[in-house]
């Protein structure tokens, strides 16, 4: 069956998601922050699984004009939703409601999670509460002026989890976010690669990922996995097609420092749950000491943001210490990310490029500097 199919994430990565998908195979839309694709059963899971730099994929189950709560219980009532929830499925149905006559959120959200429940007592031949003690199914009704849209969510907890994460340290990057960052580079699986700040190691794991062509859903379990009509068999299968693509034969030069021994530890257990370890060069370094006679590299790195006045004056001075570092690195080219919109000031050099990143909910800026390598592209 085929299915109307959106792909979401976080601001500013639009564009890096749609790549993605066309990349996948997918024919994709752009509009307004969303990205929208066709596919079947099997297109679900393959989105779910390898899609590296998106929050979750979601199912346009219906989409109609709704101008009163009556139109609104009955064309949700309508909605098959036996194929994707079992008698005992736990659904939690949020609403959100822009310009429409249903204005009252909570009222959509009573509205819509009633036509479904009736829904499901008929179809199960129920008159009692239903349990939902069962595997959770998000379902999501957005309101538009008199046009509604229901969705039901394919992925459970978001993409950014990986399975791989043992612990972080106080101000994680999400892997999907670090992903991001990554795929807005030239990096390819021989250039030299350097996290300067590794923390928990997420940007040098992903590198290696992206390098190995591992697909980034391999140690996770899904929403789809719960529904009616989910064969177990499709997951499976594409398991192990994913676990044969994955290119062992490289040698990589990743690399990943931290100030904090601690904290290289700690992103020596992730990169080892990650499958990567043996890939990164971990090693317990300040940026002013980084030394290197290599070319053609790729740093991407995640300071400190400072966002309090004493946590700035430090900020700006690792910030210093990143241009003496990095400037003379003529052939490496530079991806930094902070709130700091006086980062250049401070770095000693004015950026190649500038993109605006939501890193939550905080406006950050991606400074690129455009190496000058070497090599012919």
């Amino acid at each position: 069956m085929k299915y109307q199919l959106i792909a979401t994430m976080a601001a500013g990565f639009e564009s890096v998601v749609n790549q993605e998908l066309k990349a996948l195979g997918f024919t994709t839309q752009s509009d307004n922050g969303r990205i929208t694709f066709e596919g079947d059963e099997h297109d679900i899971i393959k989105a779910n699984l390898w899609l590296r730099t998106a929050d979750r994929v979601m199912i346009v189950v219906k989409s109609f004009k709704a101008t009163d709560f009556t139109m609104l219980f009955d064309e949700i009532n309508a909605i098959p939703w036996e194929n994707y929830l079992a008698m005992d499925a736990h659904f939690p149905v949020t609403g959100r409601a822009i310009k429409s006559k249903l204005h009252s959120v909570p009222d959509v959200q009573a509205i819509s999670k009633k036509a479904i429940v009736s829904r499901l007592q008929d179809v199960y031949h129920r008159r009692t509460r239903l349990p939902e003690t069962g595997a959770t199914t998000k379902i999501d009704v957005r309101l538009l002026k008199d046009q509604a849209e229901i969705l039901i969510d394919t992925t459970g907890d978001s993409l950014f989890k990986r399975g791989y994460r043992i612990d972080h340290g106080g101000a994680p990057l999400k892997e999907n976010f670090a992903a991001g960052l990554i795929a807005l580079t030239p990096y390819r699986a021989n250039d030299p690669f350097l996290d300067p700040m590794t923390g928990s190691g997420t940007i040098a794991i992903e590198a290696a990922m992206k390098a190995r062509n591992i697909a980034p859903g391999l140690k996770r379990h899904f929403a789809f996995e719960q529904f009616a009509s989910f064969d177990p068999q499709w997951l499976a299968d594409a398991r192990e097609n994913a676990r044969a693509d994955i290119k062992n034969d490289l040698e990589l030069m990743i690399m990943a420092n931290d100030i904090d021994q601690n904290m290289i530890d700690l992103a020596k257990l992730n990169a080892n749950e990650a499958g990567v370890l043996h890939d990164i060069q971990f090693k317990q370094l300040a940026v002013k000491d980084f030394k290197t006679d290599l070319d053609n590299g790729i740093i991407v790195a995640n300071p400190p943001y400072g966002k309090r006045l004493n946590d700035q004056t430090k900020a700006r001075e690792i910030y210093k210490e990143m241009g003496q570092a990095f400037i003379p690195l003529k052939t490496w080219s530079k991806y930094i990310l902070t709130s700091d919109l006086e980062f250049q000031t401070y770095y000693g050099q004015r950026a190649t490029k500038r993109r605006k990143l939501y890193n939550g909910y905080l406006r950050t800026d991606l400074f690129q500097y455009w190496g000058k390598p070497t090599y012919k592209k």
